[in-house]
């Protein structure tokens, strides 16, 4: 299957050497910065226009594996709660990103309730606005798309559980790319506040925390179920260390501060 692009020319721009030259200005970093290499990152799934810049702060320090798994979220009705596809690949003005057929067999094995399905991936957008970065910083790159419509928690954790042991007993290096934004709509200062609630239970790595506290204090974070299999994931592995790279609202590029969205940019090693 030939997934077409979905959100090019709103998203980000339709125009392969636009949306190059867009990228490279988001990733832009020190030359003389080493990279990193991390088993997760946390990510946001906006416009380029204003969050791409948070992604860029992320995507630029990290040593890139050649196998990424996208972990994102299913914002529309429509297809499995849990839904992956393990085969063919993801056109973007770009070229072609192709689907890692092996490693997402290990993880439908290893995951009975991820379920093949095109219809949840269809119109998604979390996933798809992941590759263009991933295809001018890692040229050569696989990837699994993962997405989440769920938020039940116990199947949070069956997903999470799983990744980990999949990830486990691969023998090459995946990242876990993750894709959330955080609070939406209501004003700036709210929305730091709400999000940094949540950014506390993302650095103390604790998915039963994420999921209250966003559940208690009313946190919109579209990609809590995403973050919560990530984190379990993470905790299985025994990831000790996770950091916030940039935070950001859109009231930051808009100036628009009476209702926004929040973005975080995280790296977990």
């Amino acid at each position: 299957m030939l997934r077409l692009p979905v959100v090019a020319g709103r998203f980000y721009p339709s125009e392969a050497a636009e949306l190059s030259a867009l990228v490279h200005k988001y990733t832009k970093t020190d030359v003389n910065h080493p990279s990193m290499a991390v088993r997760a990152c946390l990510v946001p799934h906006a416009g380029y226009v204003y969050s791409g810049h948070v992604t860029g702060a992320v995507l630029a320090g990290l040593a890139l594996p050649k196998k990424i798994l996208v972990l994102g979220v299913r914002h529309y009705p429509r297809g499995e709660a849990a839904a992956i596809l393990s085969s063919g690949a993801w056109r973007t003005p770009l070229g072609d990103a192709p689907i890692d057929e092996p490693l997402a067999e290990a993880l439908k094995k290893a995951c009975p309730l991820l379920r093949e399905d095109s219809i949840a991936h269809s119109g998604e957008h979390s996933l798809e606005v992941q590759l263009p970065f991933l295809q001018v910083l890692v040229p050569g790159f696989s990837f699994v798309p993962v997405a989440l419509g769920t938020v039940r928690f116990e199947i949070l954790v069956n997903v999470g559980e799983a990744i980990a042991r999949v990830l486990e007993n691969t023998k090459e290096s995946v990242l876990l790319l993750t894709t959330s934004d955080l609070n939406h709509y209501e004003d700036d200062a709210t929305t730091r506040i709400k999000d940094h609630k949540a950014i506390d239970q993302l650095l103390a790595l604790d998915p039963g925390g994420l999921y209250d506290t966003c559940r208690d204090e009313k946190i919109s974070m579209c990609g809590l179920g995403p973050a919560v299999a990530m984190l379990t994931a993470l905790k299985a592995l025994g990831v000790k260390k996770a950091e916030l790279v940039k935070y950001a609202t859109s009231a930051d590029v808009s100036g628009d501060r009476s209702a926004v969205v929040g973005y975080a940019g995280m790296i977990f090693s």
